[in-house]
């Protein structure tokens, strides 16, 4: 049983669905996907059986149910068994759909035949174990952000995507146009991930740099030269401990994009970027999740 995986799935109000993602990610859930069933909608995730027990996939069911006790919204139903790891990556790829983000981008999966020519910019993706399908609000936050950020057709900018993920965030500014974009994780399967689908969209490794780490990591791969933007779709918690690191490697011409906050976590993001002299030049919400748009003072 030890490449066994867990597959949850969760049938719930289509309201839920946020908060659902942000919990199955803390629980650390991985290939995660949904689909609208009728007038519900179907989430499906996918766990490595080594990093949870039966008794913890049962209490995060009743965390699901707390939640949406909590929203005032109906209960979600919860089932989960073992399968195979030859299965698992397979499994959830079923239910993922190609997707439009902006104005601009189109979202593919890998597995799916190469769509007729589209005015909108192809982002072909395998995620594999990495977060970052283009299904989940922040990371849709942050794609438009930068079509935003990158629309003038600058091209000589770089960009830091720190906790790259699948390197959807990293594929998507330099199809916008970015110069170069580094890219880093402390996950290996992210890393692993994200240079895999660097190359399903034939960009270069000299122009999307990905290596294992974090913002000093980052700071050594450009040279402790600053970058012109920065990109973090993380857990709140995370951003506010490295706020002090991100503004170090940025000058006062720099800006940032911000995600993986939900709305009720905004405030302490706030308050501590203006420590360091960031100014919030907008903040954009989805649901219960909000996408902080940034500059320096």
């Amino acid at each position: 049983m030890a490449n066994s995986w867990w597959e949850i799935q969760i049938l719930c109000d289509p309201a839920l669905e946020d908060s659902i993602f942000w919990r199955l990610e803390k629980f650390g859930c991985r290939g995660m996907a949904s689909a609208l069933k009728g007038h519900s909608l179907l989430v499906t995730a996918h766990l490595p059986q080594v990093q949870a027990q039966l008794l913890d996939v049962a209490a995060l069911a009743l965390w699901l149910r707390q939640d949406a006790l909590t929203m005032e919204l109906p209960m979600p139903v919860a089932h989960w068994k073992l399968i195979d790891e030859e299965d698992w990556s397979s499994s959830w790829k079923q239910h993922w759909e190609p997707q439009e983000i902006g104005d601009r981008i189109l979202i593919y999966p890998a597995w799916l035949p190469i769509p007729k020519p589209s005015e909108r910019l192809l982002l072909r993706l395998d995620p594999g174990a990495a977060f970052g399908t283009g299904t989940h609000p922040t990371t849709q936050l942050c794609l438009e952000a930068l079509e935003m950020r990158l629309g003038d057709g600058s091209g000589e900018l770089v960009i830091g995507d720190i906790g790259c993920g699948s390197g959807i965030l990293s594929i998507g500014a330099v199809l916008l146009g970015a110069k170069k974009v580094y890219g880093v994780d402390l996950d290996p399967l992210a890393v692993g991930a994200a240079r895999s689908n660097r190359e399903l969209n034939q960009i270069s490794a000299q122009r999307m740099i990905v290596a294992k780490g974090s913002v000093d990591q980052l700071s050594k791969l450009t040279g402790g030269k600053p970058v012109d933007g920065i990109l973090c779709n993380i857990l709140a918690e995370v951003i506010i401990d490295l706020i002090p690191a991100m503004t170090a490697i940025t000058s006062l011409s720099s800006w940032g994009i911000l995600s993986g906050i939900l709305l009720e976590q905004a405030k302490p993001i706030a308050d501590t970027l203006e420590q360091y002299n960031w100014v919030v030049a907008a903040l954009w919400k989805r649901q219960d999740w909000c996408c902080f748009n940034i500059r320096r003072s």
